[in-house]
């Protein structure tokens, strides 16, 4: 990871060794994106930018003592509002041309959760889940129901056109002429000043999917998990193979049964997962950051109160 920028740590006395916030964010783990080299916009160092943009979106959040729930899903909802990302507006198309969106954040101080799968009406899939999770008796919904809930709770609906633009058309139809196949998913997680933990997952899942297809993004344990005991991780990648695994929830099981510190337990983790089915981005209650991977890229940045400000994609 290249260091592309320094801001200042929080003035702590345990500044020294850990962080009094910290927050890690992806934009997905595979190839380099589509087109990366040749549609304006779409370079890498436009997606260092976004990346570096989301970034400070949450630190400012973090710094200024805000939670950890809060940051991560004001971060991904700039990024399902930004359409370089396989989330919200920029989310790839099913198999019928279509977007299926998928979402779950989890607070890591009750462990209360929320997910929402197969919407296409929801402007903003992540914040959608946080109302399932804070304005209803359940875990997660899905399609119909939780558009319903949307139109209960006042998340804002938005036409279903609105997330078929028309680079992700050239990608789909791309995909039925060559047989193409594309996925990719947004996360943050992060660690706030009172000590409390939060992770988000946002994805439209896989290019070219059947209808009703459901990955790991908005399942709890797969694809997104968050507990104070241990740590927050948000997942990007095969999403099937994450769910086998219960990827997210592996990580913090390593930390509080098998004594592993964060970086042992993530990179253990990928590693039971097959060479190029993606990664994961994790904090723990100490700031410490891991961003393992095993496929050729994955879009990522870090930053938190010590200092750390960076972004990266190989």
């Amino acid at each position: 990871m290249s260091e592309t920028e320094t801001i200042s740590p929080e003035q702590s006395p345990r500044a020294a060794t850990a962080a009094t916030w910290a927050l890690a964010v992806h934009g997905g783990a595979g190839n380099l994106q589509s087109d990366t080299e040749h549609e304006p916009g779409y370079a890498e160092s436009d997606y260092l930018a976004a990346l570096e943009r989301v970034l400070q979106t949450g630190l400012r959040i973090l710094a200024g003592g805000g939670a950890a729930l809060d940051a991560v899903e004001t971060v991904v909802r700039a990024m399902e509002d930004d359409e370089r990302w396989n989330a919200g507006r920029g989310a790839v198309l099913t198999r019928a041309g279509t977007a299926e969106l998928d979402a779950s954040i989890m607070d890591g101080r009750s462990l209360a959760c929320g997910g929402v799968a197969t919407i296409t009406t929801v402007k903003n899939p992540i914040s959608l889940a946080r109302a399932v999770m804070e304005r209803s008796p359940h875990v997660l919904l899905v399609g119909a129901g939780a558009e319903k809930f949307a139109d209960d709770v006042r998340v804002e609906r938005v036409d279903a056109s609105h997330f078929v633009t028309p680079r992700q058309q050239r990608l789909w139809q791309r995909a039925q002429n060559l047989g193409e196949s594309e996925h990719g998913t947004v996360g943050a997680v992060a660690l706030d000043l009172q000590g409390n933990l939060a992770a988000s997952t946002s994805t439209g899942g896989t290019l070219s999917k059947l209808f009703g297809r459901v990955g790991d993004s908005p399942l709890i344990g797969a694809g997104t998990y968050a507990d104070n005991r241990s740590c927050a991780v948000s997942c990007t990648g095969k999403g099937e193979e994450f769910i086998r695994r219960g990827t997210a929830h592996d990580v913090a099981a390593r930390m509080r049964h098998g004594g592993h510190a964060l970086e042992a337990a993530a990179s253990a983790a990928v590693a039971d997962l097959r060479p190029g089915d993606g990664g994961l981005i994790a904090v723990d209650h100490l700031g410490r950051v891991a961003m393992p991977f095993n496929t050729a890229v994955m879009y990522r940045g870090a930053a938190d109160s010590r200092g750390r400000f960076a972004v990266a994609i190989r």
